[in-house]
């Protein structure tokens, strides 16, 4: 039943995304089509996720979806925003550092920060910084799609001189309209006092959907919702990052632990050999698994000694990984899963599958780094994949390590135009970096399910049972959850809009008695003024 009403649902939803798509097309592109930028309406009518943003946010209601994205198609459109790049925005913005992407909260969202004391009110510089903001954000939703972002205003050392209203309205909006569902909390850490009246206004700006994600918190309150290595000393954290520019910070992507330990890199083997000269810092920070033996290789060759022997342990290489049941369409691959990989406590929870699948002509040379490379290990991490082919990747918890929220994978890809005479270390050194595909998973840790039951005295169809059971529970309490929510979010509307009303006539009010109290006493000068002997 429960699967039923799951299969109904996307039913539903896709019936929903279609309607928002012909009529976005029949109400909003009949007129004009200088309005929106082609990139954006070409998205629309391809990528169902971003549709299906819109009006999750919108709570499915088609004609609130559509009043959004044509107000977000046509603010993308007047700032540039798929054309926007470093070069488009004045330097001293980077340098300042005023706002950066770094590190993760508990929950695993990019932290998004806002140094408020560094930010001064300019009209002349205004548009350029909200440019700024905007790039920003394109740049986390094209790195990381469909992942939300925690904001974080650092209020420390600042005043009522850093406070532009302006931008702050202009920031909410960015998630309230501009990227929907990208917003998971916004955390204000010590704000003083004298700023409580200007916050209360930006409260009533976030509206009820967004009200319960804005947090106010202390230098120790914080710590509960992001951890002390993410944290500046400042806020009593142990992160020693500094924001500098160049480069743009970005995450520390390493090359993962292979299946017999630490792996020997390409430049290390390279530079033994005496055969490399003038290594690159940057490229060799992104070296590639290798047999740990010091000798070339080369990659056709190798690949095609080795397939007999991968063919042969590839299902028990594979057995017990979870499968992948999403996938994201690149230009050179195709990736499963979407987004995240699946790690639990139990041993059958330890392992995880990613596929990828060539859609090219060519080869594809890929590799998988993460920013954990102690916890995990990837087989293969660094391999080939021939046209039509599709190849599976392990990638299984090393030792007693355990998945966090915060570890995130890179999947590199590019287009092998000769790849019987390159090797594989020289090819990632010469590729340019434009024809590299790059898709980003994060990790979600599965919470353990524990059976209430005997095994002495359930049989396994008992077990299997109170399994289905529980879990068509945990799927009506979770619609259960989700219809409350959409109530309590109703009923905040109408309040707001209530005291809305009550504040309004409360003014009305104060303005009536400070005109009666002038003519009081305007009446008591008057009357004084006569009574006086001429």
């Amino acid at each position: 039943m429960a699967e039923l009403e799951q299969h109904e649902g996307e039913q539903d939803i896709e019936k929903k995304i279609e309607e928002t798509r012909q009529r976005f097309k029949n109400e909003f592109l009949q007129d004009t089509t200088d309005t929106y930028d082609s990139k954006d309406v070409e998205r629309l009518q391809t990528e169902d996720a971003l549709v299906e943003s819109y009006l999750q946010w919108r709570i499915y209601v088609v004609d609130d979806a559509l009043k959004m994205i044509d107000e977000s198609f046509q603010w993308r459109k007047e700032y540039g925003v798929n054309d926007l790049t470093e070069s488009s925005i004045p330097r001293w913005m980077f340098e300042t550092g005023a706002l950066y992407l770094h590190g993760y909260d508990k929950e695993g969202n990019k932290l998004f920060w806002f140094k408020v004391k560094l930010h001064v009110k300019d009209a002349k510089t205004i548009v350029d910084k909200k440019k700024y903001v905007a790039f920003w954000l394109e740049r986390y939703a094209k790195k990381e799609p469909g992942m939300p972002l925690t904001v974080v205003f650092d209020m420390a050392e600042s005043g009522l001189g850093n406070i532009d209203m302006e931008f702050v309205k202009y920031i909410i909006n960015c998630f309230k309209i501009y990227y929907p569902k990208f917003l998971s909390k916004m955390i204000l850490v010590d704000m003083p006092w004298i700023m409580n009246a200007a916050w209360k206004i930006v409260k009533s700006w976030l509206g009820p959907e967004a009200i319960s994600k804005l947090k106010f918190a202390s230098r120790s309150e914080v710590q509960g919702f992001i951890d002390l290595k993410y944290l500046p000393p400042h806020m009593g954290g142990t992160d020693p990052f500094k924001y500098s520019y160049p480069p743009l910070p970005d995450d520390d992507f390493q090359t993962p632990i292979c299946e017999n330990g630490p792996i020997v890199s390409e430049d290390e083997m390279e530079s033994k050999d005496g055969e490399m000269e003038g290594k690159d810092a940057l490229e060799s920070s992104f070296s590639s698994e290798i047999a740990v033996k010091p000798k070339k290789v080369n990659f056709l060759e190798d690949s095609m000694r080795s397939e007999d022997s991968d063919k042969g342990d590839t299902s028990a290489r594979n057995k017990g990984a979870r499968k992948p049941l999403t996938t994201f369409k690149g230009p050179l691959l195709d990736v499963r899963p979407a987004e995240e990989l699946s790690f639990g406590c139990a041993e059958t929870e330890k392992k995880s599958l990613i596929i990828l699948s060539n859609v090219t002509n060519n080869q594809v040379a890929f590799k998988v780094r993460t920013t954990a490379p102690e916890k995990y290990r990837v087989k293969p991490s660094n391999s080939c994949c021939e046209p039509g082919a599709s190849v599976d990747i392990v990638v299984s918890l090393h030792g007693g390590s355990q998945a966090s929220p915060q570890d995130r994978f890179l999947v590199m890809a590019a287009e092998m135009d000769n790849a019987g005479s390159q090797e594989l270390a020289q090819f990632w050194k010469e590729v340019p970096k434009p024809k590299v595909m790059e898709h980003r998973l994060r990790c979600h840790v599965l919470e353990s399910v524990k059976a209430s039951v005997n095994p002495l005295r359930d049989g396994p169809a008992e077990t299997g049972t109170s399994r289905q059971q529980e879990f068509n529970t945990t799927a009506l309490d979770d619609n259960l959850t989700f219809t409350s929510l959409m109530r309590v979010m109703t009923c905040n509307a109408r309040m707001e809009q209530k005291l809305n009303t009550c504040l309004w006539v409360q003014k009305v009010l104060i303005g009536l008695v400070l005109v009666l109290v002038v003519l009081n006493l305007l009446c008591l000068h008057l009357l004084s003024a006569s009574q006086q002997p001429s």
